[in-house]
């Protein structure tokens, strides 16, 4: 056995010298494979039936049965720039396939209302796209596109019909752009991956504690002090929602209030419901500033909570700042829907102030949520006085506000249930949470209507009864009780939002914290509710994430660029490390990233994707290899000979505290790719080497952190923040060794 382990591992020197380029095109590869046999679909679409004969698909004519709009026709431009990039250009002159499309005109075109619905069908050289409005269009563009293969004579597609229309009416993405700014350009490349996946809200989180990013002309403090330097002037504002407009997207802002608003108070503090208001230094410290005798002191740390801070209620001037900014940012956006947040107001910042509580005490408010139900009120009826309807987090739910008030479920489906009790429309985030850095088949288990997850064990509701939760746990964990909504309640889910928080995501991050499994979570929204095969998920996942990216998205590029920065001198050994690892989740990142900051943003755990689709076919292979198919085992030994020998590598590479954090992770990989290569070997397995194999896969299962455990409890969470994700495939290895 070890004269066999040793050639092995020689021969892994070869191998790891190739093993970059492995990594980065595994996807590709995958994709290719796939396009080679039948289309890849996703979102899913409601009914579809394909032939298994395919007819050319070379040079494209375009014939509108009617008159085509400007916005239309830029959306057939846009679909036939993508084929020539995912296929290359028609090598016949003459086009040969004839494109007709029939659209109606649909008054109700970005609202919730609006027509998405439309058929294709293909057969011989003539497709017929039809759809009730321009949506329905650049729906059955994106499925078109997706049809279209690669052939031995060049691009194909299959013959076949497809009525397509979605599931739920409000498929979104929320992206925080105040922890860390995202740039013009991040944004279109976004909204460019939302309409070929099929989501239609951009929720646009434009202020919170650590900066205000839009433009205000009356309040021009804002950007001036609240931003930092980085926002958007009002000019590129409405080319955004221009450019998401082109692409049958709604842009729905977001101006936080009444909590979440230190950086409107650092240029407006005589609207704080506390003073003295946190500033910031030259070094990025929060500070206080207090006065005595004469003199100013200032005191700065290192770890503020910059979320606290909160506007004071019961003052008529922050009622009309509120109410004037709502009315200029609200002529930015055409959408009837605008996000007032209305979340996480931390008591003490009302309570600590004696004006607040004496108005509280002489209006008969009893408590915080109480004030802050009269606040939410003040403020929809200005909103509604601009046309505008209410959207907000589900706290706004308590307050007496009308029904068309739109809430934002982030907590958990207790919310759902009660706000659609009451009338509420309701947009479902809670279980689609990007920055937990869950799995793409995490939120893939979660549907909008559901009240309590798909893959919650009995063990586990019993666990969830009896566990001491605090208020982070209490907001996410599922109530294992709770009945499910009546069918007046389900018709009231808009649908969902895909929300990611930017504490630890930079703009060169953001496209890979995103996608894919924002795809995943598009087919959630769309797709019936019975398209639920996780396993089919993951072999199309690749195939959408080569398309996304060979159309525009750069998670990729920037990966590659932050793998070579880190180590410039071989960007192998990290690439092989941040290939089968993956982020701890839960929070457990940000906790990990409080003493240094946005250190973090320059980590192998920033590089590790939620999903390792290397490591998510390994453990396909090693379950297979355990129950007898034999047929992988040079596969196998490939990738855990890699493995191996990667550890040697990577102790050469790792020269900064950051990389130096994640080497105990790079040893522990390479001994469990020795423990699998050993289990792989004919011959007898004693008991010493079990209880070897056992002991480390032990320690492994240690750092796993429970979903319904937030902050690694009860659990270690490694300093580099990362997790090996070829666990399970060891274990499997290691349970067939006899």
């Amino acid at each position: 056995m070890k004269k066999r382990l040793q050639h092995a591992l020689a021969l892994s020197g070869v191998l790891l010298s190739s093993v970059c380029a492995f990594s980065l095109s595994q996807a590709h590869a995958q994709s290719q494979e796939a396009l080679s046999s039948s289309p890849v679909l996703l979102p899913v679409p409601a009914h579809v039936s394909l032939s298994s004969r395919s007819v050319p698909f070379q040079g494209v004519k375009v014939v509108w049965d009617g008159k085509a709009t400007a916005l239309e026709q830029r959306a057939v431009a846009r679909f036939l720039g993508r084929l020539e990039k995912l296929h290359g250009g028609s090598d016949n002159t003459e086009p040969k396939t004839v494109l007709h499309i029939r659209a109606g005109q649909d008054p109700a075109y970005l609202t919730v209302n609006e027509r998405e619905g439309y058929s294709l069908s293909v057969k011989g050289q003539n497709i017929q796209l039809e759809a009730g409005g321009p949506a329905g269009v650049i729906h059955g563009l994106a499925t078109l596109l997706q049809l279209v293969q690669p052939g031995p004579s060049g691009r194909q597609i299959a013959e076949g019909d497809i009525q397509d229309a979605p599931r739920f009416s409000w498929r979104g993405l929320m992206i925080d752009v105040s922890r860390h700014f995202m740039s013009v350009e991040t944004m279109e490349r976004q909204l460019d991956a939302m309409e070929l996946t099929k989501l239609n809200v951009l929720h646009w989180h434009l202020s919170d504690g650590t900066g205000f990013r839009i433009q205000s002309l009356r309040y021009p403090k804002l950007q001036d002090i609240g931003a930092h330097h980085q926002y958007y002037t009002q000019s590129q504002v409405r080319s955004i929602v221009q450019y998401a407009a082109d692409r049958g997207i709604r842009v729905v802002p977001e101006i936080d209030i009444p909590g979440h608003t230190l950086s409107l108070l650092q240029a407006y503090p005589e609207l704080a419901a506390q003073q003295p208001v946190l500033v910031t230094d030259a070094a990025g410290r929060a500070c206080t500033t207090s006065s005595a005798d004469g003199q100013t002191t200032t005191n700065c740390s290192r770890r503020p909570n910059l979320n606290n801070a909160a506007l004071n209620p019961v003052s008529p001037q922050v009622i009309d700042f509120a109410a004037n900014l709502y009315a200029e940012i609200g002529r930015l956006f055409p959408d009837r829907y605008i996000h007032s947040g209305g979340d996480e107001v931390q008591d003490q910042q009302w309570l600590d102030n004696p004006a607040i509580v004496s108005y509280m005490k002489a209006n008969g408010y009893k408590d915080v949520p109480a004030l802050q139900a009269a606040f939410t009120a003040k403020i929809e009826k200005a909103l509604a006085a601009q046309g505008k309807i209410m959207m907000g987090w589900d706290e706004v739910s308590e307050a007496p506000i009308p029904k068309d008030v739109v809430v934002e479920v982030w907590r958990n489906a207790k919310w759902t249930g009660s706000a659609t009790k009451a009338g509420h429309p309701v947009v479902v985030s809670a279980g689609y949470y990007l920055d937990l850095l869950y799995s793409s088949a995490n939120h893939y288990a979660v549907d909008p209507d559901a009240t309590r997850p798909a893959n919650i064990s009995a063990e586990d509701a019993e666990r969830l009864r009896h566990q001491t939760l605090d208020r982070l746990e209490r907001a996410f964990a599922p109530d294992p009780d709770m009945a499910p909504l009546d069918e007046a309640q389900r018709k009231l889910v808009l649908g969902g939002e895909a929300p990611l928080w930017a504490e630890i995501v930079s703009d060169e991050m953001l496209d890979a914290r995103l996608w894919p499994r924002s795809a995943a979570i598009a087919e959630r929204f769309w797709s019936p509710e019975t398209v639920q095969d996780v396993d089919d998920l993951y072999r199309r996942l690749p195939v959408v994430m080569n398309e996304l990216e060979s159309t525009g998205l750069l998670a990729r590029e920037h990966t590659d660029r932050m793998i070579a920065e880190l180590t410039p001198s071989n960007i192998t050994p990290l690439t092989v490390l941040t290939s089968v690892t993956v982020p701890v989740q839960n929070y457990a990142l940000n906790h990990l990233a409080g003493p240094t900051g946005d250190a973090m943003l320059k980590s192998p755990a920033a590089i590790a994707s939620p999903d390792s689709f290397s490591a998510i076919e390994f453990n396909a292979l090693a379950k297979r290899y355990a129950a007898g198919d034999k047929s992988a085992a040079a596969e196998l030994r490939a990738s855990l000979s890699v493995w191996a020998a990667n550890d040697a590598a990577y102790t050469q590479v790792a020269t900064t505290p950051q990389l130096q954090l994640a080497e105990p992770v790079s040893k522990q990989l390479s001994q469990l790719a020795l423990i699998g290569l050993e289990a792989m070997e004919p011959g007898a397995h004693n008991r010493a080497w079990h209880k070897k194999a056992q002991h480390l896969l032990a320690e492994q299962d240690l750092t796993l952190i429970d979903p319904t455990s937030f902050a690694g409890k009860e659990r270690v969470i490694p300093p580099s923040g990362l997790l090996i994700a070829i666990v399970p495939g060891i274990h499997a290895l290691v349970q067939s060794a006899r």
